[in-house]
């Protein structure tokens, strides 16, 4: 679990940098949570970076149990006035090795919301990076096994996931075949990224998302 944390500074750091020089304008761009900016998606990574649980839990009573409410009033403490402040926010929380939850919030659920929340931040800004094997492959166990928080494992039900690039697969039946981090996207509830996947599972897979 200690090796894990290394992997997700070094992912915060490479979203940093591929950020660095984003025009004001281009920080307005929809990401693929279609109902948050790319701005916005760093301040939420930039939230679950440095939330202990006892600020967790205090905002979860202060929303009433309202968890949306919750994430919300988080990200907009993360955000600032301007999307300068919102980068150096995320940039002094990098090297940050604490989460809000156990069961969300341990090293490989903190290193696969990074790698998710990344690509919702780059695909629609047009930059690529594929994070190396040692991410990708944990990340997809992580979400292939678990629908925690988010809807996963139960989203491949019934299909065999296999990756091109790496030595993950996972699952029965109808074959899904791509690179990992398209898989982990769609697996994720992503249906744009069901773009770079083929097999006969690919438009099952689509229609879950």
């Amino acid at each position: 679990m200690n090796s894990t944390w290394p992997l997700v500074h070094a992912e915060r750091a490479a979203l940093a940098a591929d950020l660095a020089d984003l025009t004001d304008d281009r920080w307005a761009t929809t990401s693929l949570c279609s109902e948050l900016t790319v701005r916005e998606v760093l301040a939420h990574l930039t939230a679950g970076a440095v939330l202990s649980f006892p600020r967790w839990f205090l905002g979860v009573l202060r929303a009433r149990f309202d968890f949306d409410r919750q994430v919300v009033d988080r990200l907009r403490e993360q955000l600032g006035d301007s999307p300068a402040e919102t980068l150096a926010k995320f940039q002094a929380a990098v090297n940050r090795s604490t989460t809000p939850l156990g069961f969300r919030g341990s090293p490989v659920g903190a290193l696969a919301e990074q790698v998710v929340h990344a690509e919702d931040i780059r695909r629609p800004l047009g930059i690529r990076r594929v994070p190396p094997a040692e991410v990708l492959v944990p990340v997809a166990e992580h979400y292939a096994s678990s629908d925690v928080v988010v809807l996963a494992k139960g989203r491949i039900g019934g299909l065999r996931l296999v990756a091109t690039d790496t030595g993950f697969t996972t699952g029965e039946g109808s074959e899904v075949r791509g690179p990992t981090l398209a898989l982990i996207m769609a697996m994720t509830g992503r249906a744009v990224c069901c773009d770079d996947l083929s097999g006969d599972g690919v438009d099952e897979l689509r229609g879950r998302c």
